[in-house]
């Protein structure tokens, strides 16, 4: 396996309008960054992943883009964005930017050329004098009529993000000019959001009838991606020493190493979902008792999977995920079951990528009042289960669980009104645990899951066999442990974490006295027969 900065590096996701304000409005903000980059230092991380910051109506939280090249008032300006990655260089961190390009703001110039038929806008966009019968992630119809084309346009998510033609060579020259634009200034690298949707089926057919997604067959991992792909990586990507994470829904490791493999590299790595269905059907909103062997089966299937021809991203929220130690863990055994899935991920094969605030154990939100979510897919799933028939009471209990806002709330960093996030009201509620879990506190604490999370990226930046050694199940039909070993030349390296209330036998596990435990979320770990509730431990032999 080829050696590269972004492998070997820790990834830290920022999502900027939560993690510190600077000037009091109730935004986070630029400036809020710098000021925070010390933390982020000390934490040790190399990279710093950024979701959105451009000028944007804000009608999908930044995600709805229409001006990919100045940056949205309330983040600051171009000459602050500028200042913030050299003040990242500065300190040794590298910066991946969110790369938006299925979709504009309806907004965007190009958009509001298209709508008039200006040249050579015309067809920047998908537009079809008939409606199809295609559904949006958000709910509802992915086709709207504009009045002022007199047709209908394709939007796979709000209505108010129409889909760029990828067909159109003239839209790749531009995403390719964004790309060249960043790059030259200093961006390392891009998360590209959705990119597995780009690409369309010609004459774009109506879809099979199917209760989600209708038409989904018409665009997810279409075979025209690879040709746009391969284009980006030659004529932009290959030119600087960046690396690409595409977030690619519905795929598996076959199809993700048509992207990723050592020999196409069309994506350095990809985001995949399946482990994210271990507590429901796939889908977030039909939602299922979560099972340790539900997150357990496709983590180990990715590390088989791809070993050896590609390469893993590692992690267990974002900001479109709820938070991990809500879903997958307890909040009665914080500590211990944060630094558990801690350890059962990140000492897995790929790139660690931590959310913010996740570093300190925090978790789902669980507002009461339905006009307290800020979030536009939360609201527009609450209207379609309502139009559906379910009642208040229940969609409110799978928004309280699922919603994108549980990972939104501002970042705790002290027991200060608003969590030290801001001195004005938040344009988000802070979730009212956090005179209690803050970085404040972590700090102070002799053991914190502030302090582990350090703990285990001063690992991986000490023993290569973290990052890069060979994955093996260990016991693998066990339903509450999940052990595997890594191997690399003649070290070896065996991960073991109890996902259960309850204690757990270890008894056949092999002579563990032949290894040092370099790592332990108990204070004590002399019984070598068993694991106490959510206990991880990490060995590496002598």
């Amino acid at each position: 396996m080829k050696h590269a900065w972004y492998r070997e590096g820790v990834v830290y996701q920022i999502y900027p309008r939560s993690f510190q304000d600077s000037n009091g409005d109730g935004i986070g903000d630029l400036n809020g960054i710098i000021k925070r980059i010390p933390y982020l230092k000390d934490l040790g991380i190399s990279i710093v992943w950024m979701s959105p910051v451009y000028d944007s109506p804000n009608d999908d939280n930044g995600y709805d883009i229409s001006n990919y090249q100045d940056i949205l008032k309330d983040f600051g300006t171009l000459d602050e964005m500028f200042e913030l990655i050299k003040k990242l260089h500065e300190n040794g961190i590298k910066l991946v930017m969110d790369l938006v390009v299925n979709h504009s703001s309806d907004e965007h110039p190009w958009f509001q050329k298209s709508r008039k038929r200006v040249a050579p806008y015309e067809d920047f966009y998908y537009w079809k004098k008939k409606k199809r019968n295609w559904t949006s992630f958000f709910g509802g119809p992915a086709w709207t009529y504009d009045e002022e084309r007199k047709e209908y346009y394709l939007h796979l998510f709000s209505k108010k993000q129409p889909d760029l033609n990828w067909n159109n060579p003239l839209v790749r020259e531009e995403v390719k000019n964004i790309m060249r634009f960043w790059l030259d200034h200093g961006v390392d690298g891009f998360r590209c959001d959705v990119i597995n949707l780009i690409a369309k089926a010609d004459g774009l057919p109506n879809g099979k009838p199917t209760p989600i997604l209708c038409g989904h067959e018409h665009y997810m991992n279409h075979p025209k991606i690879h040709p746009y792909l391969k284009e980006l990586r030659d004529e932009v990507i290959s030119k600087y020493d960046c690396f690409t994470v595409g977030e690619t829904a519905f795929i598996t490791p076959e199809t993700a190493l048509s992207y990723i493999d050592e020999d196409i590299r069309e994506l350095d790595m990809v985001f995949q979902f399946e482990h994210m269905a271990a507590d429901n059907y796939y889908v977030k909103w039909f939602m299922k008792k979560f099972r340790p062997m539900n997150l357990k089966k496709p983590l180990s299937k990715w590390q088989v999977g791809l070993m050896g021809r590609g390469w893993n991203s590692l992690y267990l929220e974002n900001h479109d995920q709820p938070r991990s130690l809500s879903r997958f863990g307890s909040l009665e055994n914080r500590y211990e079951s944060a630094t558990m899935l801690a350890t059962m991920i990140y000492f897995q094969q790929g790139t660690p990528f931590i959310f913010q605030g996740q570093e300190i154990g925090m978790s789902n939100v669980s507002y009461d009042n339905l006009d307290d979510y800020q979030d536009i897919e939360t609201k527009n799933i609450y209207k379609t289960g309502r139009k559906l028939g379910l009642s208040h009471q229940r969609m409110m209990k799978k928004i309280k669980m699922m919603s994108r806002d549980n990972a939104r709330t501002p970042m705790q960093w002290d027991k200060s009104a608003f969590a030290g996030f801001t001195t004005h009201t938040p344009w988000l509620k802070v979730n009212p645990n956090y005179q209690e879990v803050n970085v404040e506190n972590s700090l102070k604490k002799e053991r914190s899951i502030l302090k582990y999370y350090k703990e285990i990226i001063r690992l991986r930046k000490n023993h290569p066999i973290i990052v890069y050694g060979d994955y093996q199940d260990i016991d693998f039909k066990n339903q509450t442990l999940y052990a595997y070993s890594r191997s690399l030349g003649e070290s070896k390296l065996i991960v073991l974490c109890n996902f259960s209330k309850g204690q757990c036998s270890i008894k056949q596990m092999e002579d563990l006295s032949k290894y040092e435990c370099i790592l332990h979320n108990y204070p004590a770990y002399d019984h070598m027969d068993k694991l106490l509730p959510y206990e991880a431990r990490v060995y590496l032999k002598k």
